[in-house]
């Protein structure tokens, strides 16, 4: 209703006042969302105090997300809703809602959240960033300092710019602009001035005016998409393997199909071009794994297919998710059993009294893991492994990728529990041993 009331305000309006910016900003208002949420900070120290140990301080956070799937899925900056215990969503049209998060990729600072609404939600219009140009308009929209649905543009100022925006998060692909990007601004939509999304706003340059980041919208879709196909491995198979999509382009291709798979049943091979599933045209590999979304096992879905220039049509049916299957994640998660999330150096030194030079946070521990085996638990910090210092994520990724890791297993880990450093090894053939203490601080 009230997107309605916004069209006819501008309705009479002089074709100049009627400008681009204005389209653009017309046109994808209605798929920027406000988010906002109260997190908990870890405490400085974690010293005794008369009272006990001490807690973390609790904030208000804000944020901006885009909804890209009418069904309610909205895609934001990881660090507006991580530590969130509630994560409220406000639309254009002042409804709230309470959002669930449905994945998270570190790496990239992106994450995928989900609210339940009684009726389709309008999306983003996506455009691609791999023809952006140095100088061309683009606008910013946002919650910024919470000021809900905040525009503001500008420029491209530079396109490939690397970012250590902390210790804890580095970005490798940024756009930069000076579009005015503030606190508030973080998960929410850089248009083009057609109103199409060219990436998500995710950092401002600390004491530097004009001096924005975005993540590329190509970056954005392929992760997006990868998160998508990951929440979907855990609930259905249909064999189904696409060929990486090339920046720019407009095409989905089956690289491979999975024998005695649901795909491989419906008649479906390798170098298939997928145009539609159902409703939904297939565009992007975010396009088919928006498809698979809430398939229910059984359930039948019409797919469009070129091949050889010639159309195939054929009919899949979602199978049960394997048993063994695994999601997309880190290589800790996938080997080990738990996430982990970098703390910065600041950080670290403030809130923890050790020799150890740093740590990474662990977050989430898998049921039946290594690491559920030796009794990890989230809030631990893992801070080394072997003759190795975990300080990075790129460090465990490369212990765990080491050709001989075989040859030192069990391997020895070192946590921090609060005041206390202690050991034990992680293993998967042999029954576990329990973690002691450690005098190495």
């Amino acid at each position: 209703m009230v997107g309605l009331l916004v069209l006819a305000a501008t309705a009479g309006a002089s074709e100049l006042r009627n400008s681009p910016v204005v389209k653009a900003v017309e046109q994808a208002r209605p798929a920027t969302v406000n988010i906002r949420g109260e997190k908990t900070l870890p405490p400085i120290s974690t010293s005794a105090t008369p009272n006990g140990p001490e807690t973390g301080h609790r904030v208000n956070g804000m944020g901006t997300g885009v909804v890209f799937d009418p069904r309610g899925y909205i895609v934001t900056n990881y660090h507006v809703v991580d530590g969130v215990k509630e994560i409220q969503v406000t639309l254009t049209s002042e409804e709230k809602y309470i959002a669930r998060l449905i994945n998270r990729d570190l790496d990239t600072d992106l994450a995928v959240i989900k609210i339940d609404t009684p009726n389709k939600l309008p999306t983003m219009t996506i455009g691609t960033s791999s023809d952006l140009m140095a100088g061309e308009s683009v606008i910013a929209v946002g919650n910024a300092y919470g000021y809900e649905n905040t525009v503001t543009r500008g420029i491209v100022s530079a396109l490939h710019r690397a970012v250590q925006v902390s210790d804890a998060q580095f970005y490798d692909d940024l756009i930069q602009t000076d579009a005015p990007i503030n606190p508030g601004n973080s998960g929410g939509p850089l248009l083009n001035i057609d109103g199409e999304m060219v990436g998500i706003n995710v950092a401002v340059r600390a004491g530097a005016q004009n001096i924005g980041f975005a993540i590329p919208v190509d970056k954005v879709m392929a992760v997006t998409a990868d998160l998508i196909a990951s929440y979907n491995a855990k609930r259905g198979f249909h064999g189904v393997t696409l060929a990486k999509a090339k920046a720019g382009t407009d095409s989905v291709v089956i690289a491979a199909v999975a024998p005695e798979s649901p795909a491989a049943d419906a008649g479906l091979q390798p170098g298939d071009v997928i145009k539609s599933i159902g409703d939904v045209e297939i565009h992007r590999p975010l396009d088919f794994q928006r498809a698979m979304l809430d398939v229910k096992t059984g359930e039948q879905l019409a797919i469009v297919a070129e091949r050889k220039q010639e159309k195939v049509t054929a009919s899949l049916a979602m199978a049960e998710a394997p048993k063994d299957a695994k999601p997309q994640g880190q290589p800790a998660w996938e080997v080990l059993g738990m996430e982990l999330k970098p703390i910065s150096s600041d950080e670290f030194r403030q809130s923890y009294q050790t020799r150890f030079r740093g740590g990474l946070l662990v977050t989430a521990v898998r049921p039946d893991s290594s690491a559920a085996r030796q009794s990890i638990r989230p809030g631990d910090v893992l801070v080394g492994m072997h003759i190795w210092e975990t300080i990075s994520l790129e460090n465990v990724s490369y212990i765990l990728n080491q050709p001989n890791l075989n040859t030192v297993s069990p391997l020895k880990f070192f946590i921090l529990r609060g005041n206390e450093t202690l050991y034990g090894f992680f293993t998967v053939s042999t029954p576990p041993v329990a973690m002691k203490k450690t005098t190495r601080e």
